[in-house]
């Protein structure tokens, strides 16, 4: 009887060693993962209010442009390099003449209040752009006033322009209204519509509730795109201004800053939690040199001057110290990472040498020994204009620190929102401003003659030449011609330098490690940091790895 339990407890182990050898085997050849999950709610803190959200009025608000970014859609969107890819149209075609574009729409898509998408929508769109007292920014309807719509089937719109226009496909990119809300409600009652408050579209996104404390969007179920987002929901929190937002994140209020600017990055920086991302934008920073201005700055006129206090500026060293680094030197009118941009241009280091060389030729000399160059009695000095942001204001006041090494006397003149009103009407001597030129690289607005008094061309660069090459780029659809066309300009921009380019923008956006698979590409606007929002997420679950196997040479999954 002995013997018999012996051997009972014999079998047993042997059964429990054969099956733990079992077990043990079948977790080497199987092991988790964590991926993904759906859940979570990220929030965001930005810094001003909503007013309108409708696309047709987001221009003026970054706040607005944040939000519709999420909520509604155009026919097109830039991508990354500023060029236009579908969104609602599924495709399109252009005319050889550059005249006429078809576009087709995407016949799966729905407004979030499970309406069809159509083409009605898109010409009803487009009306209210046309419309004598549209609301729309004056540029923007200026120009759909000279394009006629057709709808040619519901899912058809046709669009003709009275000449060529290379970056129309830009302006196309606007996000489309729904006109079976919309329809009838007088054009004027548009920002007080109730519709700005709760917008139905057709984006990720929709809006669940609203204050002037903060707004909760939720996705969006009837989306087009497959891949529904992981995220419960955005809360984007209004603060009022950037100031706020380090103490937010701080006080566990909010897991992301929508912008870091320059200023503030030594405060943020002590948050080891909080993950920097940085990508360059379609902005940069110039100085505008009033060219017409006889009385004050007449010195501005002669070439070598100018070049003289471009050589004089080390402008890594302004991105550096004034910007913590925030910039990238820019050489020119148009953005390097453009296709537009000439990269055989000659770029103007810093060369204090060479531009004491040009000032001494142009006969600007201390003559009185106070330290400022002087000419027939007339100091070299002038005042730089910024605006009062702070980073704005630090930079103004290292070039002018950078200038006075060449003796050259500047003073910095801080405005509040006059800034723009004295660029317009050409009230300064030099001025400090922050320019954005989004999707394609057209910049007729800035330096053409007729954009002297109704347009961007404030130092009021008058060249027969450049303006010829910039009309004619406007007007020829064949890229590798305009392309040409735009390297001659950047040539005799470069000779005439007549104005001061000196950094590209660079944004940072802040947001906490719980929130994972944040990627930041290269941005036309700050609304694009949302590009990628559907894979970001913050819950995770196991999954089983399957052993690779050789029937699938890889990885199997199942939950």
């Amino acid at each position: 009887m002995e013997s018999l339990i012996r051997w009972q407890v014999l079998i047993a182990f042997s059964g429990i060693v054969l099956v733990g050898a079992f077990l043990f085997s079948y977790a080497l050849g199987r092991t988790t993962v964590l991926v993904p999950a759906e859940g979570g709610v990220y929030t965001e803190g930005v810094a001003g209010v909503p007013q309108h959200l409708n696309p047709l009025l987001v221009a003026y608000n970054q706040v607005d442009q944040d939000l519709a970014a999420l909520i509604f859609n155009g026919l097109t969107r830039l991508n990354a390099q500023g060029e236009a890819e579908p969104d609602l149209a599924s495709s399109w075609t252009a005319a050889p003449d550059g005249l006429t574009y078809l576009f087709r729409l995407r016949q799966d898509v729905r407004w979030a209040d499970g309406e069809r998408f159509d083409a009605d929508d898109v010409l009803f769109t487009v009306q209210l752009l046309q419309a004598p007292d549209s609301p729309a920014p004056p540029d923007l309807a200026a120009l759909w006033r000279t394009i006629q719509a057709d709808k040619i089937d519901p899912y058809t719109v046709r669009f003709r322009l009275e000449q060529p226009f290379p970056a129309f496909l830009d302006y196309t990119s606007i996000g489309v209204l729904p006109r079976h809300i919309l329809q009838g409600v007088p054009i004027q009652e548009l920002p007080t519509h109730r519709f700005n408050t709760y917008p139905v579209g057709t984006g990720p996104f929709m809006v669940a509730e609203i204050s002037t404390r903060h707004a909760r969007l939720v996705p969006n179920p009837r989306h087009f795109a497959r891949k529904q987002p992981y995220l419960e929901a955005i809360e984007l929190y209004f603060y009022p201004s950037y100031e706020y937002l380090p103490t937010a994140y701080e006080q566990g209020d909010i897991l992301g800053l929508s912008y870091v600017p320059p200023y503030l990055f030594p405060e943020i920086t002590r948050f080891h939690e909080l993950n920097l991302y940085s990508a360059r934008t379609s902005g940069f920073y110039l100085v505008y040199l009033n060219l017409q201005d006889d009385e004050r700055s007449s010195f501005f006129q002669d070439v070598r001057v100018r070049k003289a206090l471009l050589y004089g500026l080390d402008r890594q060293l302004l991105i550096d110290q004034a910007l913590h680094g925030q910039g990238i030197v820019a050489d020119g009118p148009i953005r390097a990472w453009s296709w537009a941009y000439a990269p055989d241009v000659p770029p103007m280091p810093y060369d204090l040498v060479r531009a004491e060389q040009l000032l001494d030729e142009a006969r600007w000399i201390d003559n009185d020994g106070d330290g400022v160059r002087d000419k027939k009695g007339k100091a070299l000095r002038f005042t730089l204009t910024c605006s009062e942001d702070p980073d704005h204001i630090a930079l103004a006041q290292a070039l002018a620190q950078q200038w006075a090494a060449l003796e050259v006397a500047v003073e910095v003149e801080i405005l509040g929102g006059r800034l723009a009103e004295r660029l317009r009407t050409h009230d300064f001597q030099a001025a400090l401003a922050e320019v954005v030129i989004s999707g394609d690289p057209d910049p007729y607005p800035m330096w053409d003659q007729t954009q002297i008094e109704q347009g961007q061309n404030y130092g009021g660069w008058d060249n027969n030449e450049a303006s010829r090459l910039l009309a004619e780029a406007r007007r020829t659809m064949d890229r590798e011609e305009r392309k040409a066309l735009y390297a001659d300009f950047q040539r005799i921009f470069a000779e005439e330098l007549p104005a001061l380019i000196l950094a590209d923008a660079v944004y940072t956006y802040a947001v906490d490690a719980s929130v994972r698979q944040v990627q930041l590409a290269p941005l036309m606007t700050p609304a694009d940091r949302f590009r990628t929002v559907a894979d970001w997420y913050m819950n995770t679950r196991r999954v089983i790895v399957a052993e690779k196997t050789r029937r699938f040479g890889g990885l199997g999954f199942s939950p």
